[in-house]
């Protein structure tokens, strides 16, 4: 009777999973027929072929314009072409020892002036590199601005769990792009304007982006050890306190070691999302990923190709993390 159960029990969970498959590869050959449908009906022309040379290329600098060709210096191993237009002269410049033209040479939009035979990182690795880069300094970043904001929301002192508690809501509580727009053009004019009056270098924009999802993530991360903090049983404190530790070695020896284990899932998921958020940078002239891909897609005009292969880069760099989210989910519950 018992091995009938069990035989029934297995039967039914071998049927789910089958059913969760086939709807999983049904969803997946639809999406394929829909967006085949779609170009179609646009008689959209797919170049594939074209996409490689995004990713890495031959280095090929090209003319945008028309005149000839004035006067070339070399400074530094670097040609400085003058192109004589009607409207003026343009100024080009690329490396001295890939240059294919001379003085006296014609140009028009598209002649290769310089050509590498070394492969380059294209606009999509840039982008990817870029929101790599992004995000990593921003979650180092917004674990830091998190700790701090985590200890000061469970803190007995009135003033700074009410700093803390200001900053989380309303960080929380507008949209990250309103937030990024601030930080770049309000805060970043005012603080370069000074820094230039100093004689000091301004902020790039990389740096008021960081800036602004550190402190988008610290809000989030906030939170996170908050609840982390407060799920330790409040008697480790006091049997921490008892032994002769004052409130901050009980706090980083015993509380803090435990509430990172447990908010590690959550802490992963957040980065996840920064990721993600890390494509608003483009609104600040940061060629990240989305923004490159938007570029490309404009000189392009090949739509579909880019956005499903940027839908499929923040896929690859999501994916493995939400791995590890679900793989310590599994460990927590089994401690």
């Amino acid at each position: 009777m018992i091995k009938r159960i069990k035989s029934i029990f297995t039967a039914k969970h071998h049927l789910s999973w089958y059913i969760g498959v086939s709807a999983l590869v049904f969803i997946i050959i639809g999406s394929i027929l829909m967006i085949l449908s779609a170009s179609k009906q646009i008689d959209y022309a797919w170049q594939w072929y074209r996409v490689p040379d995004r990713f890495f290329s031959n280095g090929v600098i090209k003319s945008d314009t028309r005149g000839e060709i004035s006067n070339i210096t070399i400074l530094d191993n670097t040609a400085v072409i003058e192109v004589k237009t009607g409207d003026g002269i343009e100024i080009f410049r690329v490396p001295e020892s890939e240059l294919l033209l001379r003085r006296g040479d014609f140009v028009s939009p598209g002649t290769v002036l310089a050509e590498s035979k070394k492969l380059k990182a294209g606009m999509l690795i840039q982008g990817l590199q870029l929101t790599l880069l992004i995000s990593f300094y921003s979650s180092i970043f917004g674990i830091i601005i998190g700790l701090f904001g985590g200890l000061a929301r469970v803190s007995k002192n009135p003033g700074i769990k009410g700093l803390a508690t200001i900053y989380v809501e309303l960080i929380r509580g507008s949209p990250l792009m309103v937030q990024i727009l601030i930080w770049y053009f309000v805060v970043g004019t005012l603080v370069n304007d000074n820094l230039s009056m100093m004689g000091m270098s301004p902020i790039p924009p990389l740096g008021w982006g960081i800036i602004s999802l550190s402190i988008f993530a610290g809000a989030y991360v906030t939170e996170i050890i908050r609840g982390g903090i407060e799920s330790i049983p409040k008697g480790q404190m006091e049997a921490a306190r008892s032994s002769g530790m004052t409130y901050v070695q009980a706090m980083v020896h015993i509380i803090l070691p435990q509430a990172f284990r447990i908010s590690i899932p959550a802490l992963t998921g957040q980065f996840i999302s920064l990721i993600k958020d890390s494509s608003l940078l483009g609104i600040i002239s940061l060629r990240e990923l989305t923004k490159a891909s938007r570029e490309i897609v404009a000189s392009t005009m090949m739509t579909f190709e880019f956005f499903l292969i940027l839908a499929a880069l923040y896929l690859v760099l999501t994916f493995p993390l939400s791995l590890v989210v679900k793989y310590l989910e599994k460990r927590a519950k089994i401690q």
